[in-house]
């Protein structure tokens, strides 16, 4: 299959070990691509993973943290976090945002490994700290 429609494929929590992020993942051999919505005050802990990872940011505003870095984004901005590297992400506002990992061997991208694919909020970190 060569074409896909976001609006038409099944969404859910990607990452809810971490992160709040809901939507859409595509997945090809060797990358990751999901379009991901998170409510305001809400985002990702800080975190790391082997995957190189790009989020541009289609509507709303995100505060990026690496280490003592911090940058705010909106539409059209977007950020590169290397592999491995500690960041965090939090929503200003509702916001959508596009995003691209490279597939790692035995990690995977936007999904954890052996990691449930979830639909429901209550499995998603009830204990997000909102800034």
């Amino acid at each position: 299959m060569y074409f896909y429609d976001f609006n038409e494929m099944p969404s859910e929590y990607v990452t809810p070990k971490y992160s709040t992020a809901y939507g859409p993942v595509l997945e090809g051999k060797h990358l990751e691509a999901a379009l991901l919505r998170f409510k305001a005050n809400e985002g990702a802990v800080e975190h790391a993973h082997p995957p190189e990872q790009i989020m541009y940011v289609i509507s709303g505003k995100l505060r990026v943290r690496f280490g003592d870095t911090i940058g705010e984004i909106g539409p059209g901005q977007a950020f590169l976090a290397p592999p491995s590297v500690p960041h965090q992400v939090t929503a200003l506002e509702d916001t959508v945002v596009f995003s691209c990992k490279n597939l790692v061997e035995g990690f995977g991208g936007h999904r954890l490994p052996g990691q449930e694919v979830t639909t429901d909020r209550d499995k998603v970190r009830p204990d997000y700290p909102l800034e």
